[in-house]
């Protein structure tokens, strides 16, 4: 098996060091092509990957394609690849917003198509990914991307309908973690903390807490409970975050993302 990366910015790269660690594929099983000779040589130096000059030359040497390009670029992509991708390939695409009645349409016939929207944890072997497939892919086939993306962290397949609020739940949202990890440390710094361990502190309590919740499967708002002693000093702290309308400002950020998606 083959696998070709059109892009090779951070999710692919997190994508390839995921697969080669776990085994899934060889270094000489995997090409790409970016726009800039920099980055080729880069990949090609960290994972002995195969560079190729062209989005066209990795569309006609591989057998699973993968889509790694930003969504303003993807129509453009597609039309230089389209003869090359033929039926008989797997097409990946992990560009959000892009649906794949949208993505049937510029490729002007059918295809096999799945779309994946994995987040940046992935770069720590931590992602979540989320899979959708058309009815043109076969189980094996869904089956062989759920282990690609499970390679790097979780893989889940969930409806297409509900593809935009995955790509905000799991792949937006890191970046409101890393904020809230931030102003955690910089609270703790007010009060003397130096910051490298504060970070240190935020980022562990973060990290513990969600494994916390996948490993036992309590509901948030029970452990929650669990923290918050009668008088204490979190229920202080939770009372603050309550006044300041934190609950509905995470809720309005995670629409806005899914907002934004269905526009791109």
């Amino acid at each position: 098996m083959k696998i070709g990366f059109i892009g090779l910015g951070n999710m692919a790269k997190a994508m390839i060091g995921g697969m080669l660690q776990k085994g899934m594929v060889e270094a000489g099983d995997i090409a790409g092509s970016a726009k800039t000779k920099g980055t080729l040589e880069r990949m090609r130096e960290e994972f002995g990957i195969l560079v190729l000059d062209s989005n066209k030359d990795v569309a006609k040497w591989a057998d699973v394609i993968v889509l790694a390009v930003k969504p303003v670029f993807l129509s453009e992509v597609i039309g230089e690849i389209r003869e090359e991708a033929t039926e008989e390939k797997l097409v990946i695409s992990i560009a959000a917003g892009k649906s794949l009645q949208w993505l049937e349409g510029e490729f002007g016939t059918q295809r096999k198509l799945i779309r994946c929207m994995p987040n940046t944890p992935a770069l720590a072997g931590a992602g979540c990914t989320a899979v959708c497939s058309n009815p043109m892919v076969e189980r094996k086939e869904e089956e062989l991307c759920l282990k690609l993306m499970e390679s790097f962290g979780k893989a889940i397949v969930i409806p297409e309908r509900l593809m935009d609020a995955a790509g905000a739940v799991a792949g937006s949202s890191p970046a409101f973690v890393f904020l809230f990890i931030e102003a955690m440390a910089d609270g703790a710094v007010r009060e003397g903390m130096p910051r490298k361990q504060a970070y240190e502190f935020a980022a562990s309590a973060v990290a513990g807490s969600a494994k916390l919740i996948l490993e036992t499967g309590m509901h948030p708002g029970e452990l929650k409970d669990m923290v918050c002693s009668p008088g204490g000093t979190t229920i202080e702290g939770v009372a603050v975050l309550e006044e300041k309308g934190m609950r509905s400002a995470v809720m309005e950020a995670i629409h806005a993302c899914v907002e934004k998606s269905g526009r791109l």
